[in-house]
Order: C-alpha cells, then structure tokens, then sequence
C-alpha cells in the first residue's frame, strides 16, 4: 500500500511539474520514455517499452480505447527497437489524443526531452488504435510515419482519479496561459497591421489546422518523411 501511495504521489508531483514547466522542458537531465511514463501514470511495469504490454497481462486491464492516465504501448519496429511508451494527457476524440512523454523529439539538439500534450492520432484502417501517427517536433508535423501500437494499458480506479484531476488542473492552466499569449499577440498584431490583415492571417491560420488534420486522418503510407528523423531510444 505505501508503495502504491508513493507511485501515485510521484505520479501526481509529476504531472503538476510538466504543467508548470514549457513544453518539452527538462529540468533533470535525459529522460527515457519508461521511466517518465512509469512515474507519470503510476503504473509500476519496468523494463524496456517493448515488454510493457506483455508485462501487463494478469497485472492492469488493457484495451483499444484512449483514457486519460493510460498508457499508449507502441510495438518495436526495425529503427525504434525497444518500443515505445507514453502517457496520455488528453482526449480530443475517439481518434485523436494528446500524450505527455519523453525521449521522443530531438528538442533544440538535444535527445531525451519530455513533451507535453504532443498530438497523436490514429489512423489503422479500423479505427483501433493499432497504427497511429505522432507529431514530431523538428519538422513540427505529424510526417508521414506510421508507427504500430498494441494499446492502451489502463490505470487502477484511484490513479486513473488523480490523473484525470491533474490533467484538468493542466489544461486549466494552459488555456490561461494561451488566453494571455493571445490577447499579447492580437495587441501587438493591431498595432502592425490593419484589420484586413489580422482578418487574413486568421484565415491562413484555420486553413493551416484544418489541412493538418485532414492530412493525419487521411492515413497514408507507411515509411519516413524526408526530413524526418526516427525518434532516438
């Protein structure tokens, strides 16, 4: 029971320091994907990603459907041999999420750093979660990667509470962060430019966001986008 308190408690202090920090922020030095995710989640499986979802079996429930505080459990491929693990943070959809994990993106030249509520969205053919693509960072899109996942491992009732709290207190907090970038940038937009112009750029803007998302659940081909670097384990 203490051991469990502790996880949960880790888990929480965690969760409400990524909330605090900038995205992909790292005060501690390289994070690898499990341990961040082993702390974030509660979820007490060690070794590597690749072993996770078997690990699972007879210990926590699984399945294909995305919960706040689970874990997404990606399978090994040829060029991310160990697999991979990450926290989610957030649902949008039934096909799109947003996790909080670590050592995936290559940050400013460095490896190991933790992003926060990085979108994901899946795009196998049956809508299961079995193949997803993943934003990545250095070319800031998704690319064209498709990446194979086994599932989501799920929480016990009392993290899965705590998580989804947290994550509420996070975006809570993100959107009044956002609100004040926002009014500080429509303030300094007025001043430069005339009210057709702000019109215009708000336009390109959802043009931009809406191409994106047709672009993910459009599903495409399997393989690396040109100047797309494969995530380093």
């Amino acid at each position: 029971m203490r051991k469990r308190t502790r996880a949960l408690l880790g888990s929480l202090a965690a969760a409400a320091m990524i909330s605090l920090a900038p995205a992909a922020a790292n005060a501690d030095g390289y994070w690898q994907c499990v341990p961040f995710a082993r702390l974030m989640s509660g979820i007490q499986i060690f070794g590597d990603a690749r072993t996770w979802w078997s690990q699972a079996a007879g210990k926590y429930d699984t399945g294909s459907v995305p919960k706040i505080g689970s874990v997404l459990s990606f399978k090994p491929t040829a060029r991310m041999n160990l697999g991979h693990v990450a926290f989610v943070s957030q649902v949008l959809t039934d096909r799109v999420i947003q996790v909080t994990h670590a050592n995936w993106s290559i940050i400013e030249g460095d490896r190991g750093q933790i992003e926060q509520d990085v979108t994901v969205v899946d795009v196998s053919p049956n809508g299961d979660w079995t193949q997803v693509k993943v934003w990545y960072d250095p070319i800031r899109d998704l690319g064209t990667t498709v990446y194979p996942t086994n599932g989501f491992i799920y929480q016990d009732a009392q993290a899965m509470k705590i998580a989804v709290a947290t994550s509420k207190i996070a975006m809570a907090q993100n959107a009044v962060v956002s609100a004040a970038k926002q009014a500080a940038n429509q303030v300094a937009s007025s001043v430069r430019s005339s009210p057709l112009d702000i019109i215009s750029q708000a336009a390109d803007s959802t043009d931009r966001i809406a191409a994106l998302i047709e672009a993910a659940t459009g599903g495409g081909s399997s393989g690396d986008n040109a100047n797309k670097q494969n995530p380093p384990r």
